[in-house]
């Protein structure tokens, strides 16, 4: 026998056939037409290489070839409904792992408080959070869901705008920082890395402050906000991090720095995975603005 051309919905065709004597009521078992049993039953026979039925006046017969390939078609349909039962059964029980990506300081002080209520709602899936500067991609299936500040363009990419993030300038509740805006000399500034040194808030800090000294970079905000609070010098901050964070406290330049859009995404074959539509509808819940 040659199989190389057989289908599942060619041997549920023949499994009716088998059972029901006649193409009529098999085909009214399937909800198919007769014409399309007849020949979806032609192109299995053909992909085999045999006959699997006698044809009369009463019915269809198995040949000797067809008994062969009910064995087997039987036990094919029995593991087919079995991984339907347990694909079926683990969205329900949603169990599985989600690997999920955000920032440091993002997925420490807002997605932590969230996966919390996660973990209690569904002790048996497994959120696995990664939090550095990488961009995971959606499309490599790197993570399930992404938390970034760039749209997302990708077309495989179901994605919203989740929230839009004020920053503010800290210093420690300890110092007596009072940058005059427009100048800043004297005063030492805590901020990103070369490497995002063209991000919005370090741009706008570096023009309100152009005469300020800088003293310690980080591509870490969680770093930056605990430089800040040991007095190291002024930061601009997520508030979310500046304002939970002890020993802070807010500058007034006279305008806030830019606030950042938070952008959610996950591929689109899995829009349906029910353990991911958990925790989406959950953190849309708490985080949405």
């Amino acid at each position: 026998m040659n199989g190389a051309g057989m289908e599942w919905g060619d041997l549920r065709v023949f499994l009716a056939v088998a059972r029901e004597g006649t193409l009529g009521a098999a085909a009214r078992k399937l909800g198919q037409s007769q014409p399309t049993m007849g020949r979806r039953l032609r192109e299995l026979e053909e992909a085999l290489g045999q006959t699997l039925f006698q044809r009369s006046n009463d019915g269809f017969v198995l040949t000797d070839e067809g008994s062969t390939v009910l064995a087997h078609a039987e036990r094919i349909e029995e593991e087919v409904t079995a991984l339907g039962r347990e694909l079926a059964g683990q969205d329900q029980k949603l169990d599985g792992l989600l690997r999920v990506s955000s920032s440091d300081w993002f997925g420490a002080y807002l997605l932590a408080p969230v996966l919390s209520d996660f973990a209690k709602l569904q002790p048996r899936v497994v959120v696995e959070l990664l939090t550095d500067a990488r961009l995971y991609s959606l499309t490599r299936r790197e993570a399930d869901i992404v938390f970034r500040i760039r749209p997302f363009d990708e077309a495989e990419v179901v994605s919203r705008r989740l929230m839009h993030v004020a920053y503010g300038v800290y210093a420690s509740s300890d110092s007596d920082f009072a940058p005059t805006p427009g100048d800043g000399a004297g005063t030492p500034l805590i901020t990103m890395d070369t490497a995002f040194g063209g991000m919005p808030d370090a741009v706008w800090l570096k023009e309100m402050l152009p005469n300020a000294q800088m003293v310690s970079r980080s591509n870490n905000r969680d770093v930056q906000a605990r430089m800040c609070a040991q007095g190291v010098g002024i930061a601009v901050l997520p508030r979310p991090l500046g304002d939970a964070l002890a020993g802070l406290r807010l500058i007034d330049l006279g305008e806030p720095p830019p606030g950042r859009d938070t952008y959610v995404g996950y591929h689109r074959d899995l829009k349906r995975l029910a353990r991911l539509r958990a925790l989406l509808d959950l953190v849309i819940e708490r985080l949405a603005n």
